[in-house]
């Protein structure tokens, strides 16, 4: 199951954040302590987030009674938006689809936060086989799981609007 990180002080602001390490807004928190309410029955075997705060904390909030089950990985971080950090988000939008190969300046390319979420994937296929799995990220995991899972192509993935919703769910072959 794949979750977004909760409502960021930058995403209220709509600035991108990229790799900047944001705190979580006051309505982020309570988004946090809801996804917690949400998936309190799922009995997740372990919830993995990026090492970004937003992330971190909306898995700590969310699932406080256990934290021995989360685990953090960088390899679920959001695309590195290099020189385009902290700039408006509807800048990122418009630039998104020049940036399936070719990095933001200073940063990456969504083709390399694919790759990043490929070995992800390879490890936690093998590590947690037949686990009933959380992942906490940004849109760039998102766009990755629908590409490598769903065999959605990138430059689809990427482009597709995003619209909130409960989760997504995924099966790891």
């Amino acid at each position: 199951v794949f979750e977004p990180h909760a409502t960021t002080i930058d995403n209220e602001a709509k600035r991108a954040s990229g790799w900047n390490d944001v705190e979580l807004s006051e309505l982020g928190i309570q988004q946090a302590k809801e996804l917690g309410e949400r998936r309190k029955l799922d009995d997740f075997d372990a919830v993995f987030c990026s090492d970004l705060q937003r992330a971190y904390k909306t898995a700590t909030i969310a699932f406080d009674d256990n934290p021995l089950k989360i685990f953090m990985d960088w390899r679920l971080r959001e695309c590195n938006y290099g020189d385009f950090t902290g700039k408006p988000s509807s800048l990122i939008e418009a630039e998104r689809p020049k940036r399936i190969a070719k990095p933001f300046p200073n940063g990456e390319s969504y083709e390399q936060t694919a790759e990043r979420m490929w070995s992800f994937l390879g490890d936690l296929s093998k590590k947690w086989d037949n686990s009933k799995i959380l992942l906490i990220g940004h849109r760039a995991t998102h766009y990755a799981l629908d590409h490598w899972i769903k065999d959605v192509p990138l430059e689809e993935a990427v482009m597709q609007k995003f619209v909130w919703q409960p989760g997504w769910e995924y099966k790891l072959n």
